[in-house]
């Protein structure tokens, strides 16, 4: 392991040795002629987002709006979650009267010690990609602060089909300017927390919830 990492080194070393030392970062071209826009029709990106998301070992279901508030408490009911962290600015009717709802509202957020007792957490999304089936959330309304989808051990988070975009590309695109302009921290989320150690042995949990509902609402 020691004389491959001395090769990486040695070959980064190389590379910089040929810079010239007036040459600045915006002086290089890089090549950005990558596609920068899907071309599936609606109802495939969604199909894919579905798909590629339920790859990753998440819960994904389509459904209808009028029937969210139905499915969100058989959710609760398969995953034997009643204590539920509510962000702020989330619509409260989506959900089934018989949830203990905990509220993070700005003048009386959650502690971390009581995030931790919970079941879980609902939420909306700020945009998903199909191509990669990730859910993008960016602190904004009915979403909450980044915690509340770190702490609890259950997610179920609301993408409407209109949030689904086809690339990655376009995903970046829409968020530069809240990015700049409102500093917004922007967290990518790749179905429930996983990771593997040298022997590949899966652990799950490790660095967010292990598991992950997707309800996915039709226009």
């Amino acid at each position: 392991m020691i004389k491959a990492k001395n090769e990486i080194l040695s070959r980064i070393q190389k590379a910089l040795g040929e810079v010239h030392k007036e040459e600045k970062p915006q002086d290089i071209v890089v090549n950005r002629d990558y596609i920068k826009k899907g071309n599936l029709s609606e109802e495939n990106r969604v199909a894919l987002f579905v798909e590629r998301t339920s790859e990753y070992q998440a819960t994904v279901k389509r459904i209808n709006r009028e029937d969210l508030k139905q499915e969100i408490g058989k959710v609760c009911q398969r995953q034997k979650a009643t204590k539920m962290a509510i962000p702020n600015g989330f619509n409260t009717e989506w959900l089934p009267d018989s949830l203990d709802l905990h509220l993070d509202k700005s003048d009386k957020l959650l502690s971390h010690h009581e995030l931790d007792q919970l079941d879980g957490v609902i939420t909306t999304c700020a945009l998903a990609i199909a191509q990669t089936g990730t859910i993008i959330l960016d602190a904004g309304e009915g979403q909450g602060r980044r915690v509340l989808t770190l702490l609890p051990d259950l997610h179920i988070c609301i993408v409407r089909e209109d949030q689904i975009v086809e690339l990655v590309p376009e995903a970046f695109a829409h968020f530069d300017e809240v990015v700049k302009q409102e500093g917004r921290p922007i967290t990518f989320i790749s179905g429930p927390s996983a990771t593997s150690d040298i022997e590949l042995s899966r652990v799950e949990g490790v660095h967010g919830p292990r598991r992950l509902e997707v309800l996915v609402l039709k226009q």
